[in-house]
């Protein structure tokens, strides 16, 4: 079962506390939910495995660690998950950058696939799939279906915010993947808002609202 993992760096809750206010502005909304994506990348990267390498330094040569290999791959859920890719990619400028759009069919409530773009290598890949929001989970769930269709075997799911309606959700449809995220809040309210929450956060990104 994957496992789920609640960030509580105090970086990381202080900016928090910023993007939940209603005060916050889409400029400063922006800047911060890519902070904490990058506080988070941080946190989430801390298993990737290192190998021994020599390099010759101004005085002498040192045996220093490096990176092993690992082939890192970013998976925004269009739209809102555009808003943490920039604070990512300023920790790991390597990883490729695949997209996933979804949206909700006003019939069934379901969520449906209109565009996928990832990278042709994406079975070797470590995959972080980000979405700044896991309310129901309908989404994250779908998006993380769509990329094992495609060959993912390795995937990873980072939000800012949850409800546990969401994290079960997920746990329950893909328990092979782990769950990353900054606060875990309350619940789900009768309009599928995660309580106390920070609003759309797409919205707020984009400034749409």
């Amino acid at each position: 079962m994957g496992k789920v993992y609640v960030f509580d760096h105090p970086l990381i809750q202080h900016k928090l506390t910023y993007i939940r206010n209603k005060n916050t502005g889409t400029k400063e909304f922006r800047e911060l939910t890519n902070e904490i994506a990058g506080l988070m990348a941080f946190e989430i990267t801390r298993h990737l495995p290192l190998r021994e390498v020599e390099v010759e330094t101004p005085v002498a040569t040192a045996k220093c660690q490096t990176i092993s290999g690992k082939k890192l791959g970013i998976i925004p859920i269009l739209r809102a998950g555009l808003g943490m890719v920039d604070g990512i990619m300023g920790l790991i400028p390597a990883a490729k950058v695949g997209h996933v759009g979804l949206y909700r069919d006003p019939e069934t409530l379901m969520p449906v696939e209109y565009y996928v773009k990832l990278p042709k290598d994406i079975e070797e890949r470590e995959l972080i799939v980000v979405d700044p929001m896991l309310a129901t989970g309908g989404s994250a769930n779908e998006a993380i279906r769509v990329v094992k269709k495609r060959g993912a075997k390795n995937i990873k799911l980072m939000c800012l915010v949850a409800a546990p309606e969401g994290v079960e959700a997920v746990k329950e449809a893909h328990p092979d993947v782990d769950i990353y995220l900054a606060a875990l809040d309350e619940k789900l309210n009768d309009k599928g808002y995660i309580v106390p929450g920070l609003g759309d956060a797409g919205d707020r990104l984009f400034g749409t609202k």
